[in-house]
């Protein structure tokens, strides 16, 4: 299929409260890599009490825990919509607190368990150190096998069953500080700790998802003319192996 015929359909989640440390460029590189190429965006921002319609890729921010107790409870109302959706392939990409919200549930130190909607098969507890700083992770599923980002979070993911990490920590903390790995994936759920934001540093996941996204969309897979890339790339690699 030629590109300039394609339309993809974004939700964004609750923007206006989980939208921490630049996770706004995320959904800022979609829209752009997706306009470079003639593709049309449908863009949907989604608040509270607003009715989630169907999309090909959801995305939500990072937030602290007082806004995270509000989306949690919005995201739980949601909870069978968003995993049928899931089980029909639609994209999700997560960040810090959004990742949390993804798996079982987050237990911060003071205050109620605050209910996941499990389109991960992982859980949150809160930790006694906060981890900061540059990360870089080895993936094993894109062309480029690294991924970099900046964690900000004293939460200590788990991850379980089929659901698996996003790569191996080479420099940083990622999910718990302890097994090395950083982020969660589940079929085309993605969860992550890296902001910075993301998606501007890493253009080939960017890619990637906008990729997964269009063959859940039209049911087979489509694959994305090359874009000059060069400025992306050198500011990746620019933080390669960069610790804080």
């Amino acid at each position: 299929m030629k590109e300039g015929s394609l339309k993809l359909s974004i939700g964004h989640l609750y923007p206006k409260l989980l939208n921490l440390y630049g996770d706004m460029g995320n959904i800022i590189t979609l829209m752009k890599r997706c306009e470079w190429r003639g593709i049309k965006v449908e863009y949907d921002s989604i608040g509270i009490g607003d009715n989630i319609k169907e999309h090909d890729l959801y995305f939500i921010g990072g937030g602290q825990d007082r806004q995270q107790v509000e989306v949690s409870e919005e995201l739980y109302k949601n909870k069978d919509f968003l995993i049928d959706e899931r089980d029909k392939n639609a994209v999700f990409l997560g960040i810090c607190g959004g990742y949390q919200l993804f798996g079982h549930y987050y237990q911060p130190f003071d205050g109620d368990k605050l209910l996941g909607i499990s389109l991960l098969d992982a859980y949150t507890v809160a930790g006694k150190k906060r981890f900061i700083g540059n990360v870089t992770v080895e993936n094993n599923f894109l062309d480029v096998k690294t991924l970099v980002g900046f964690e900000n979070h004293s939460g200590l993911t788990y991850i379980q069953g089929d659901t698996v990490p996003l790569g191996k920590v080479i420099v940083g903390n990622g999910n718990n500080g302890v097994d090395k790995t950083e982020g969660a994936r589940y079929k085309n759920v993605f969860g992550t700790y890296l902001h910075g934001s993301l998606l501007p540093k890493n253009p080939t996941f960017a890619d990637y998802l906008i990729e997964l996204a269009l063959e859940k969309k039209y049911g087979e897979k489509i694959k994305l003319a090359k874009l000059d890339d060069e400025l992306e790339i050198k500011t990746h690699n620019s933080l390669v192996g960069k610790a804080y």
